[in-house]
């Protein structure tokens, strides 16, 4: 069964895009069939994508698809791609978490990813955006919302930052991303090899 997983945050700069994008470009180094939903409407990934493959020569074939959609569309889009019996679809969405759309969203995924920084500001977005759509996991006994500390300090011990984010109702990833320049650059295509502990503590909760 295609495992549905969203990247969602109530507000921009948390690093979501970023997390999304390494996210799917480790679960293709690793072999898995996937697709990419991109609902945000300047469609930054699709762009990047359409350059590095000018650049490198790649074959579009050989490398996952980035899919420019939007939050009203995301979940019709969502059924035609479970047609093709992917392993996964990753949604890198753009709507507010208030939003109609995005709480259908949550309902209709597995894992529902929050990024965040441990600064005050980012930290009460995360609270207002868990509390916004963990109404979905009373309706949906499989989803999982998981919170993944982001652009934390290298020195910072797992058990900081899982103090700072004890408040959150919802699963706290006991993996960070570091705050570190191989993160906030990415590539459409290629996968950064540190992003792989992430991936995997986040496919450990399916």
């Amino acid at each position: 069964m295609t495992k549905i997983i969203s990247f969602i945050s109530r507000k921009g700069g948390t690093g979501k895009t970023t997390s999304a994008i390494h996210f799917a470009t480790m679960l293709h180094s690793l072999g898995y069939s996937l697709a990419m939903l991109e609902t945000d409407t300047n469609y930054t990934l699709n762009t990047l994508r359409k350059m590095e493959l000018y650049k490198t020569g790649a074959k579009e074939s050989a490398v996952f698809p980035i899919i420019g959609s939007e939050d009203h569309k995301a979940l019709e889009d969502i059924e035609e791609l479970k047609s093709r019996n992917l392993d996964f679809i990753v949604v890198d969405s753009a709507g507010k978490t208030t939003d109609e759309h995005i709480k259908k969203l949550s309902l209709n995924s597995h894992l529902v990813i929050v990024p965040t920084s441990l600064t005050p500001n980012d930290l009460l977005v995360t609270y207002q955006t868990v509390e916004d759509i963990k109404h979905a996991l009373t309706e949906n006994e499989n989803l999982k919302i998981l919170v993944l500390p982001n652009r934390v300090h290298s020195a910072t011990k797992i058990e900081t930052v899982k103090d700072a984010l004890s408040e959150l109702d919802a699963n706290i990833l006991e993996v960070k991303v570091p705050a570190k320049n191989i993160f906030a650059n990415f590539s459409t295509i290629l996968a950064e090899k540190e992003f792989l502990p992430i991936t995997k503590a986040i496919l450990s909760h399916l």
